[in-house]
């Protein structure tokens, strides 16, 4: 569906795309995610045509779509900051791109119908975007995407303006919505958990490179560079030097908060005495903040097992030598 060969962007002498080729498959899910300025968002936006090309080639649906301008690109596209027309209604808002493509009143009642009953908009049709919640003018802004029927979506950090309780329940409705339409969606985002509760494959990048692509799940148990195994996951992964068996001196251990345990799990164990200087309750998980020879760690442990821990004590954490992955600079190191 969406074919990039060694697309790049520059702007004078500044190159903020080096070289990205990415295949995306016709109904897939793919989220862009990484730090900002990493690239995702211009990235996304050479794909709309909101930026120009500076070198390679971007192909939708087997044609070269480097000089077509967006509107001829077969897409639509979800903003961050909505983009509504404040002085429309709802149902104006969304039944204007059809108006200017010159359907019928018909067919335009029926597709702004349709789609504001999968969305959940019917009895908000003759408000204003003032009149609405944050989540409700999401919920239009992705209707107007959705009722110019394109079957490809970019979505460009749709959900940064929301709390976060409202957040989780869009990261459902816009799956389940991708999934109900079976359409293509491109979706950037900085927040690891939106990439990896929405997508089918994950590309994260830094500095306008790709570092890794794959199943949101591959990635995390499969980082190949420190910079992947420290972006995915919450809490981050823990990097530790130290005397953990054998690392060479410019190596380090990367382990996952969850992987340390209070007890030794078997004598291939990897052992660590940290002092706890915080613990911090979050319901069902508690987080322990540690000092491990001047190095913060952090641990993943039920809140039974914390109940008798005090701030300022040794404690000894233990983890699966197989849990812990080595990491020679940004790369991952042999086991």
């Amino acid at each position: 569906m969406i074919e990039l060969s060694k697309v790049g962007k520059a702007y004078g002498t500044t190159r903020v795309i080096e070289s990205i080729s990415l295949s995306i498959a016709k109904g897939e899910f793919v989220v862009l995610v990484g730090p900002s300025g990493s690239g995702k968002s211009t990235l996304l936006r050479m794909i709309a045509g909101l930026e120009e090309i500076s070198s390679g080639d971007c192909s939708i649906a087997g044609r070269r779509v480097n000089d077509l301008p967006p509107k001829d690109r077969g897409l639509a596209m979800v903003f961050q900051n909505y983009a509504l027309y404040p002085h429309m209604t709802v149902f104006d808002n969304l039944a204007f791109a059809l108006k200017v493509q010159g359907l019928s009143k018909a067919e335009i009642q029926d597709r702004v119908t349709r789609v504001s009953e999968i969305v959940q908009l019917g009895a908000y049709m003759d408000r204003k975007p003032k009149q609405l919640s944050g989540g409700q003018r999401q919920r239009v802004a992705m209707a107007r995407a959705m009722v110019r029927d394109t079957g490809l979506f970019l979505f460009d950090e749709p959900l940064s303006n929301l709390d976060a309780k409202l957040r989780s329940q869009m990261r459902v409705e816009i799956r389940k919505l991708h999934d109900e339409l079976g359409a293509t969606s491109i979706y950037v985002t900085h927040d690891q958990t939106e990439a990896m509760t929405l997508a089918d494959r994950i590309v994260v990048l830094d500095n306008g490179n790709v570092e890794q692509v794959g199943m949101p799940q591959d990635l995390y148990e499969n980082p190949r560079t420190r910079f992947v195994a420290g972006f995915l996951g919450s809490p981050s992964m823990n990097f530790i030097a130290g005397d953990l068996g054998t690392l060479a001196s410019d190596e380090v251990y990367g382990i996952r908060p969850e992987h340390l345990k209070l007890s030794a799990t078997n004598g291939n164990d990897l052992h660590i005495n940290a002092r706890l200087e915080l613990v911090e309750y979050l319901g069902s998980t508690a987080l322990c903040h540690c000092d491990y020879s001047g190095q913060s760690i952090v641990a993943q442990l039920s809140p039974q097992e914390t109940a008798n821990l005090q701030s300022g004590q040794v404690i000894s954490l233990f983890v699966d030598r197989a849990s812990a992955m080595k990491f020679n600079g940004n790369k991952r190191a042999a086991a």
